[in-house]
């Protein structure tokens, strides 16, 4: 008998503008916020598979930390992110030019048992923005994305 493949669960956010899913890790907080604070392992848990290489940034991101990546969606293009919400082992977020937030939330459910929640916001960016992803189709991209990257952050972090 083979073992179900792992997956995330989507959650139903209320907003079409939010896609979100959560995970449950056996890790700990800090071996799980290691990974996602490192910016030069965003590619190895990338659900969107659009990261092609880490070009700049700190070893540990924190509030207001700058990192740039090379990307391609369609095209190849360079984007540079600010880590705009941040608590230690909790909580990080970032966003780019287009404004729109990808968040990582953790919360200990048991000693070595970790739910992650994953969420794109992109509730409050710019009309502009609004009207870009709407026209790329992109929301549900973006939810399947979301859950992918959460497949990945358990395998690396229970590897670890």
């Amino acid at each position: 008998m083979s073992e179900s493949p792992i997956r995330s669960e989507i959650l139903e956010t209320g907003n079409p503008e939010i896609k979100a899913a959560r995970i449950t890790i056996a890790a700990t907080p800090s071996d799980i916020f290691a990974i996602l604070s490192n910016p030069r392992r965003h590619k190895e848990i990338d659900g969107s598979a659009t990261i092609t290489a880490n070009i700049s940034g700190p070893d540990k991101l924190v509030l207001g930390s700058k990192f740039g990546m090379k990307m391609r969606l369609g095209i190849n293009y360079r984007i540079t992110n600010t880590v705009v919400e941040y608590k230690d082992n909790e909580l990080i977020a970032w966003r780019h030019l287009g404004r729109w937030i990808w968040r990582y939330e953790l919360k200990e459910i048991s000693p070595g048992l970790i739910q992650v929640t994953e969420s794109f916001d992109a509730s409050r960016v710019p009309y502009i923005s609004k009207v870009w992803l709407r026209a790329r189709s992109a929301y549900p991209w973006v939810q399947i994305a979301v859950a992918k990257s959460l497949v990945k952050l358990k395998t690396v972090s229970e590897s670890n």
